[in-house]
């Protein structure tokens, strides 16, 4: 089928009490691996491309991958742009096809956050699109995103009041202790500001940072409201391990092949997780 927006597969997360789960993809066979695997898992899923493939020129051509494969598949794909940096590269990503974008205003002020993000709904609602936003600081580093806690990065509860208000977004990540890459040790997620959030947000909640929370902070996450769940790192991760088991053979095909078997594996596992299965 043709791509779906956001909008469009959270009514089925809600309905369920589940986490739509969010992969980036990087290559071409990282793309068949994930889609493949959504299509036999007959999961709803969202295809993101972030920041680190963008900066290697595949901002189009990724687009026309999913594109492209998610149009013989029976399950609903969206095509998700992974915290986009600023307006322009939004409407570089709707111009390449993308049926949902993520504009992140984490840095700025609050009044700065609201501005781009009514611009990037009025941009991407016009064409049909569906639009993420951002509150808070997800720590780490990755795709060229990085924060440190320096400074405070839990989402505060009455900015999301106000940002709600103001602005009527499709989707809000929020920072709870989450970080991008992988963690060092166990995740110090704060579930009670979770639940403050979700009960003043009348937007679906996105969790980024997905690679690494252990299994019983993904469930409670799941029940206390979230609905998107990204993985980004264990993807990456699990093709290049596929392609080191069978470096030996210097066979390009034997390698990817392999990779993509690592792929398809733990994003099977991710969509049993976040659909409690």
């Amino acid at each position: 089928m043709s791509l779906v927006t956001m909008n469009e597969v959270f009514p089925i997360a809600e309905e369920k009490k589940i986490a739509i789960p969010a992969f980036n993809v990087d290559t071409l066979e990282i793309a068949q691996a994930v889609l493949e695997t959504i299509e036999e898992e007959n999961a709803p899923s969202i295809i993101a491309v972030g920041q680190a493939a963008i900066k290697d020129g595949k901002l189009e051509a990724l687009a026309s991958i999913v594109t492209l494969l998610a149009g013989k598949m029976k399950t609903p794909v969206v095509l998700h742009l992974d915290h986009g940096q600023n307006f322009e590269q939004v409407i570089k990503a709707l111009r390449a096809g993308y049926s949902s974008v993520m504009i992140d205003g984490s840095t700025l002020s609050l009044a700065d956050n609201i501005a781009v993000t009514k611009q990037t709904l009025q941009a991407a609602h016009a064409v049909g699109a569906s639009v993420e936003a951002e509150l808070g600081a997800i720590l780490g580093s990755e795709d060229n995103i990085s924060h440190d806690d320096s400074k405070p990065f839990l989402v505060k509860v009455q900015d999301v009041v106000d940002f709600t208000s103001a602005v009527d977004v499709d989707a809000l990540a929020v920072g709870i202790g989450n970080a991008h890459g992988l963690y060092k040790g166990r995740p110090n997620l704060d579930f009670g500001r979770l639940r403050e959030v979700a009960e003043v947000c009348p937007a679906p909640l996105v969790l980024h940072g997905g690679s690494g929370i252990p299994a019983d902070m993904i469930k409670t996450a799941i029940e206390i409201g979230i609905r998107k769940i990204n993985v980004a790192t264990e993807v990456r991760l699990s093709y290049v391990k596929g392609l080191n088991a069978e470096s030996r053979s210097e066979d390009y095909y034997t390698m990817t092949n392999s990779g993509k078997c690592c792929v398809k594996e733990l994003v099977r596992e991710k969509i049993r997780l976040f659909s409690r299965r």
